[in-house]
């Protein structure tokens, strides 16, 4: 079995990449932008506007929840979720910082 050598980077470099899975498939991108337009929203729902079969959807919203950037209220049997919103500035502010380094000043290529 391969080692991820995951321990060799930082914390912040770790995190930034586990914030990063968050918008790395279409689905979870898309559930992010429904979720921020209608501030809460019922799996049910996302599945009604998504081409998604439930399972599917139901599988996005385990990942986006594991990495923080949503969470959800249990009111049985329907789970609510909406965007976190510590976690989603803790995203635009770390995308932020990483975008804002200048390339300018390179002589590559």
């Amino acid at each position: 079995m391969g080692v991820t050598k995951t321990e060799l980077f930082t914390a912040e470099q770790s995190r930034m990449a586990e914030l990063a899975k968050a918008f790395a498939h279409p689905a979870r991108v898309a559930i992010l932008q429904l979720l921020a337009e209608r501030k809460a929203c019922v799996c049910g729902d996302l599945v009604d506007v998504l081409p998604l079969a439930q399972a599917t959807v139901s599988q996005h919203l385990k990942e986006l929840k594991r990495i923080g950037i949503i969470k959800g209220d249990i009111d049985p049997p329907r789970v609510c979720y909406c965007i976190n919103e510590p976690v989603w500035e803790e995203a635009r502010s770390v995308f932020g910082q990483f975008f804002d380094v200048s390339t300018k000043e390179t002589s590559c290529c």
